[in-house]
């Protein structure tokens, strides 16, 4: 994947409950917030989204600090 020139994700979003990125990412992902639903792929949709981001505005981002 050619990433270069691009910005780093904010959000994962992995569907069918697998918590693993399988490596999909991975140097981009350090810093990346993962959201991890039981929902498949094809029965993902827009209230699911809508879940998932409100999920991540709930969050603190840290970027890797300790508190």
């Amino acid at each position: 994947v050619y990433t270069a020139g691009t910005c780093d994700p904010d959000l994962l979003i992995r569907t069918s409950g697998e918590v693993r990125l399988s490596n999909f990412l991975l140097w981009q992902m350090a810093y990346s917030e993962i959201y991890i639903t039981n929902t498949l792929w094809p029965d993902f949709d827009r209230s699911e989204f809508y879940r998932a981001l409100c999920t991540y505005q709930q969050r603190e981002r840290r970027f890797g600090k300790v508190l």
